[in-house]
């Protein structure tokens, strides 16, 4: 019915004359819409129509009938990750962290890096800490023994001094300088000596040849080239010889010589140390005796009884180094010195067989002819 009613309102026509004023029929209007509006639905109950429009009236089910539990706010279901509203300023102190079991695992791993890099600038730290302290420990050291250097220098102070050991000292150093001037020596007289056997093998070859071009002086070529060449093969022998010699040399004064002179350069640094140490402790031990000044001349006594076991024990090394060197310097030298004169006696007396037996009796080999020369694969 109130469907009927409503479609006729709907569709009612309500005439008006010429002065804009209502025809008859406006009573009989007012009359079908009050009647609509008493006979109409309630507003305040609607209900849910389960079906087709029009339907029968028993799929109407009326919401007041439906009883369910009440929707309540709970702030839990929040998604806190959405950002605030344009207009909202956001709570001091909060942070927007996602929810569930994600938020504790990210500040473990915060946690761990932050721990990582505190150990590593502690590290850093450490290590730069141990430079400085070296770099102090070698500043303090150098200052101690420049001062110590500059005193001895202007005789304002004094140091020790090991009378023997500095005597053995200074002599190895003058035979060092003998030796090397012997040594410069045979070193020419090779070059020289293989000069000349260079010179009489080049002469024998042209003998050889000119003997075979001119044959009215056939034989007195080939005297000649024979003799250049029995030279020749004696000036090798002796050159071999002579190399075994500079050799010997060179290894007693470069090698031998040359480890002994180090170790007794760090004895003389480790001396210098210990008499500037024992400098600072005697200056220490004048001066007032306070307390500050008991602390540092306790510590001074230390670093003194360092410096002087290393002084110890530089000097000892270089003592027994004299011991062995000179040892082993008569061994070689007289090896070296029969095997020199042997061979050069031999040479220029003309005897082939005691040069070669001299040869064979101190071990040297000679090289084979030309076998200093490359070969043909490495000139190609």
């Amino acid at each position: 019915m109130a469907d009927s009613f409503m479609g006729k309102a709907a569709t009612m026509e309500i005439p008006i004359n010429s002065n804009g004023e209502t025809l008859a029929e406006d009573d009989s209007l007012e009359q079908d819409l009050q009647q609509v509006m008493v006979s109409g639905p309630n507003l305040n109950e609607t209900s849910v129509v389960s079906g087709g429009y029009g339907g029968p009236a028993g799929g109407i089910i009326p919401t007041s009938s439906i009883k369910g539990p009440a929707i309540r706010f709970n702030p839990q279901y929040v998604d806190r990750r959405s950002p605030p509203a344009p207009n909202c300023a956001p709570v001091p102190g909060a942070e927007s962290q996602p929810t569930g079991g994600f938020a504790p695992l990210r500040s473990g791993m915060h946690h761990s890096n932050s721990n990582q890099n505190m150990s590593v600038e502690e590290a850093n730290r450490g290590v730069a800490v141990e430079k400085l302290d070296s770099v102090k420990k070698w500043g303090i050291n150098t200052y101690k023994c420049t001062k110590q250097m500059f005193s001895e220098r202007f005789g304002r102070g004094s140091r020790t001094v090991d009378l023997e050991l500095e005597a053995q000292i200074d002599v190895l150093r003058d035979t060092k300088r003998k030796y090397e001037s012997v040594l410069r020596l045979t070193s020419a007289l090779t070059s020289h000596f293989y000069n000349m056997v260079q010179t009489q093998q080049a002469l024998g070859d042209t003998f050889a040849d000119l003997s075979q071009k001119s044959p009215e002086l056939r034989d007195e070529f080939g005297y000649n080239a024979e003799t250049q060449k029995l030279l020749c093969r004696n000036g090798e022998a002796l050159l071999g010889a002579i190399n075994f010699f500079v050799s010997s040399i060179n290894t007693l004064v470069n090698k031998t010589m040359e480890d002994t002179l180090m170790t007794i350069k760090l004895y003389e640094a480790a001396r210098l140390e210990f008499d500037a140490y024992r400098a600072d402790l005697e200056e220490l031990s004048l001066g007032p005796r306070d307390a500050a000044t008991m602390v540092r001349i306790e510590v001074s006594q230390q670093q003194y009884q360092v410096q002087r076991d290393k002084y110890e024990r530089l000097r000892s090394d270089v003592t027994i180094k004299l011991k062995f060197l000179e040892e082993n310097k008569v061994k070689v030298m007289h090896k070296q010195l029969l095997l020199f004169h042997n061979a050069i006696s031999a040479y220029f007396a003309g005897n082939q067989q005691q040069l070669e037996q001299t040869l064979r009796q101190f071990n040297v080999k000679l090289k084979p002819p030309g076998s200093d020369k490359p070969s043909w694969l490495e000139e190609s």
